[in-house]
């Protein structure tokens, strides 16, 4: 495993994360405390050092999981995010309704105490606003808070993370300009580029680094579906269309020239993601022990070539020779007005 230095925090994070939605939802299947506690301190011995929560992720257990197979460890570094009211709902932790949200001063001081006493920590390494919306980005008091609780010692740094789903491009672009948080959360992968490259493109160079969830497609890029592949009734993949997984699979068999010498498809996706030093840790969905096994491995595995590489750039400048599935994007993809000016060039034209 390597280890990547957070800018302005003292922080290393190991370059292949764990985040626990997987292991506390029940979106990927239902698994005991002992067997979730069992492989978070597997990951620990195998160099996985940063850990990715959230509050709503079972309603508290995340972090509760987090609490109890790490406690205070100094070693491991532990993100989590906040923002959606969950209070008083607790009774269905594996609910995948969005919920409401709130960010007032208020709400964000007392969800944060709740994230220590469950992570049983005193401070919280990163704290990211969950799934924020353009007026949460522009919002002052909201950050205002969240510098407020930094000061205070109970946070170490602070971001944004974006969604739910794919498409939060000027949300994006937006916190890095305004705010300059530490991290901004993500979707981002070799089939899903767009618009995770020009999300970190267009918010320019900057002390702000990325956290990429959702790296190997919802586990297309994992190399394992086939045609007859099907989900459970409590998997959340089981709302993606036929279309998805069929021209999946004719992407995915023009990327298995990346399976060579031992080095697996699942591998090669988080290689490329770390090509980009924009990235600081990358947070595959692990849910059993084999699956972790393969993507600590990514580190250790043969790494990529020049030519991979731009075989890979050319696949996703050709859309892969796939027409391209439509997508109903939820955020902001256009820019708002007041960013398109500050983006002018003198001439008027977009830089």
């Amino acid at each position: 495993m390597r280890y990547r230095e957070l800018p302005r925090t003292g922080l290393r994070l190991s370059e292949v994360g764990f985040g626990v939605w997987t292991i506390s939802t029940g979106w990927w299947g239902r698994v005991t405390e002992d067997e979730a506690i069992r492989l978070l301190k597997i990951a620990r011995e195998r160099g996985i050092t940063f850990f990715d929560a959230a509050d709503v992720y079972g309603y508290g257990l995340g972090e509760e999981l987090l609490g109890k197979a790490f406690g205070s460890d100094p070693g491991v570094v532990i993100a989590t995010k906040v923002g959606y009211d969950f209070y008083g709902r607790e009774g269905s932790r594996s609910d995948d309704r969005e919920l409401p949200q709130n960010f007032s001063p208020a709400y964000l001081c007392k969800a944060v105490e709740a994230c220590l006493r469950r992570l049983r920590r005193e401070t919280i390494d990163i704290l990211q606003l969950h799934n924020v919306r353009m007026e949460h980005v522009r919002d002052d008091r909201l950050w205002e808070t969240v510098r407020k609780l930094q000061e205070e010692g109970k946070i170490r740094a602070y971001g944004a993370a974006l969604g739910p789903a794919i498409g939060w491009l000027y949300e994006g672009i937006e916190v890095v300009r305004r705010r300059q948080p530490h991290v901004v959360q993500h979707i981002y992968n070799i089939l899903e580029t767009y618009p995770g490259r020009q999300l970190m493109d267009q918010a320019g160079p900057g002390p702000t680094r990325y956290l990429i969830r959702v790296p190997h497609a919802s586990g297309m890029l994992e190399g394992k579906y086939t045609s007859k592949t099907t989900f459970g009734p409590n998997d959340h993949r089981r709302f993606r269309s036929k279309e998805w997984l069929e021209k999946g699979l004719v992407k995915i068999h023009k990327l298995r020239f990346l399976e060579r010498d031992g080095r697996t498809l699942g591998q090669a996706a988080i290689q490329w993601l770390l090509e980009d030093p924009r990235i600081v840790s990358v947070l595959p969905n692990i849910y059993n022990e084999d699956q972790l096994e393969e993507f600590v491995g990514a580190s250790e595995a043969v790494p990529l070539t020049v030519e991979e590489l731009s075989k890979i750039e050319s696949l996703i400048q050709s859309q892969f020779g796939v027409e391209p599935e439509k997508v109903e994007y939820k955020g902001t993809m256009h820019p708002p007005e007041e960013l398109a000016s500050s983006r002018s060039g003198s001439d008027g034209s977009a830089v």
